[in-house]
């Protein structure tokens, strides 16, 4: 048996629920198999009885995972993601994070120029404004705070409340990886133009042209 390797994650529920749908999703474990028994599973994991417990109750509740009592943990068939959302953004790559958020932002552009209120202006314009601010103080947390939720609004804005949804789930992992990757604020001041471009273009309710800055601002520097 391989050497286990501790989990080190602020919840170890969820580092244990991460690591068993990757050994799905990758076929280690199909749908009918039996899960190893929860001592098996402590050793593997390197973590305690209640954690394992707490992990198979959540992937239970997904439909990942079914318990018979006398038979073990049955590994279930699955069509769609079992895996909440939230979640499995938390451990995407960054690319592909970039290029949903892409996809997103340029559709929600585009809407929020079509569908857009004199308080959703109000609303961006202010959150534009602070986050100008912040960039010129050189506050790196609050420019990357106000620019998230500048495009929350334009979410909001869109009229659509699935994407609205999506996007606030989404936008809690751009905001982690912003707070990664950006140590200064010169990023947010270079593209300051660009989001007064895009919101001009949604108050005009150019949906052409909102689009066009929406992917400006999401694409390749």
């Amino acid at each position: 048996m391989n050497k286990p390797t501790p989990l080190q994650r602020h919840s170890l529920a969820d580092a244990v629920v991460s690591k068993l749908q990757q050994q799905v999703s990758l076929g280690i474990y199909q749908p009918g198999d039996k899960l190893p028994s929860e001592p098996e599973l402590m050793i593997e994991f390197g973590v305690g009885r209640s954690t394992i417990r707490e992990a198979v109750r959540i992937l239970s509740n997904t439909g990942l995972l079914n318990v018979r009592q006398g038979s073990g943990t049955i590994v279930q068939s699955q069509s769609g993601i079992t895996e909440p959302l939230p979640q499995r953004l938390r451990r995407a790559a960054a690319p592909d994070l970039d290029e949903v958020r892409q996809l997103l932002e340029l559709k929600i552009a585009e809407k929020a120029a079509l569908n857009r209120t004199k308080k959703d202006i109000v609303k961006m314009r202010s959150l534009l404004d602070k986050r100008e601010a912040a960039a010129r103080a050189g506050d790196v947390d609050a420019a990357i705070d106000f620019d998230i939720r500048f495009h929350i609004a334009i979410a909001v804005a869109s009229c659509n409340d699935i994407l609205a949804d999506l996007y606030r789930t989404f936008a809690a992992q751009v905001s982690r990886h912003f707070h990664k990757v950006h140590l200064t604020a010169e990023t947010f001041l270079g593209t300051q133009q660009l989001h007064e471009a895009l919101l001009q273009s949604i108050i005009e309710q150019d949906a052409k042209k909102a689009w066009i800055y929406a992917a400006k601002i999401t694409g390749p520097t």
